[in-house]
């Protein structure tokens, strides 16, 4: 007799796991985007490394901010080292990114002044050290600017870029490669030839999840459901990918092979087989020679669940990356008795109202698990667990947005 276990001790399972030691590689910034930084990014000099003007106006020493006329000795345009100084009774016009010239300490923008020949009267004061940026405002030389683990997107490409750093070493993303098994399913562009075959979604549904979750994918596409098939689709998989994932035969029916194919033809170890969840009960996980299987039901609303829940997680943990499933607490708009001992999962709609979230479940279908459209326009999973009480119209419960799904 198969013994299942709870959610909760399935996903300490997964996370104990040990993963293989991350390999990296050096990328040219704008390809590392969307990767993960291997080591912290620390500055090698202050930004600016000098006072410097932050906007269009005139260089003063802040006593004369009272004066009644400046006398203007020279412009100061960016990318130039003036060689005047700034002394009581002149200014320099200074622009934008401009260094602030020797002896001025004040910028007084241009709209604050009135311009006669080569002279300015002030028509509004600033406080001392107006739009002067110092020594190390950006950032200070020996600065931690980018943390280990963080993900690479465009502010951390300028930040890069200003340090003058072209390449970066980034964690490699895993391979998860990824098959449907079933003699009843077929692949894009084949022919139906019997009215009991069905086309399969789950491979590129999956396969879609972890592309847009960080990890290279290898499609092993449609397998039949034979041992031989099976076992060749696995053996093969493991020699290249970090994870494999399939969809089908890990029930308890007469053609269900892939779970025969784990345990006895590979001989891996097997994790655990079959969890207290609604859907996907019959999940498998599995180690074998350091590689991670993960053997998913057939139905799509099932194998997609399932695939959020453990294959995502295990791919974030092989990025090292602060990544995490996105839950978040949801006012719900109904009632929602706890109708068995499982924690189940259910597509629901959710709206941002009032500074809160908020579901419904208007428009979502009940039935089989094999409802992916329940997942289309703004969807989300309400968390409901094995042991929590009954939910309540109004109660705040655990949610997960599918939108925001790295």
């Amino acid at each position: 007799m198969r013994e299942f276990i709870s959610y909760n001790k399935s996903i300490e399972i997964l996370n104990n796991i040990k993963l293989n030691k991350a390999t990296t590689q050096k990328l040219f910034i704008i390809d590392a985007i969307g990767k993960v930084i291997a080591s912290d990014v620390i500055a090698d000099h202050n930004s600016p490394e000098l006072p410097t003007s932050a906007m269009d106006g005139y260089a003063i020493k802040f006593e004369d901010i009272n004066s009644g006329t400046l006398t203007i000795i020279d412009k100061n345009p960016a990318g130039s080292v003036v060689e005047s100084a700034v002394c009581s009774g002149v200014c320099i016009k200074t622009f934008t990114g401009s260094l602030m010239p020797k002896g001025s300490d004040t910028l007084v923008p241009i709209e604050n002044v009135e311009v006669s020949g080569d002279s300015i009267k002030i028509t509004k004061a600033v406080p001392f050290g107006f739009a002067t940026r110092a020594i190390g405002e950006n950032y200070a030389k020996d600065e931690v600017l980018i943390k280990k683990g963080t993900v690479i997107g465009f502010a951390e490409v300028g930040v890069l870029a200003s340090l003058n750093i072209a390449q970066i070493n980034v964690i490699v993303n895993p391979t998860v490669a990824i098959a449907s098994t079933g003699s009843e399913i077929l692949d894009l562009g084949e022919i139906q030839t019997n009215e009991a075959q069905i086309r399969s979604s789950n491979h590129l549904t999956i396969e879609a999840l972890c592309k847009k979750n960080g990890a290279n994918t290898l499609q092993m596409g449609i397998v039949e459901d034979d041992i031989e098939s099976i076992t060749n689709l696995l053996e093969t998989a493991l020699q290249k990918a970090d994870i494999v994932v399939t969809t089908g035969g890990v029930s308890v029916g007469d053609y269900d092979f892939v779970q025969d194919v784990i345990k006895d033809k590979l001989n891996a170890q097997v994790l655990f087989h079959g969890v207290t969840i609604k859907p996907g009960m019959h999940i498998l996980v599995a180690i074998k020679d350091g590689k991670t299987i993960i053997a998913l039901p057939g139905f799509a609303y099932s194998s997609t669940v399932c695939a959020i829940l453990y294959v995502l997680p295990l791919i974030y943990r092989f990025r090292e990356a602060n990544e995490s499933l996105p839950i978040v607490k949801a006012r719900i708009n109904e009632e929602m008795p706890r109708r068995m001992p499982k924690t189940v999962f259910t597509a629901c709609n959710v709206e941002y109202i009032n500074n809160e979230y908020t579901i419904n479940f208007d428009g979502k279908k009940k039935g089989t698990s094999a409802i992916l459209t329940n997942m289309l326009e703004n969807p989300a999973i309400l968390i409901q667990k094995e042991d929590s009480e009954d939910i309540k119209t109004g109660d705040l419960v655990d949610i997960l947005l599918l939108n925001q799904l790295k």
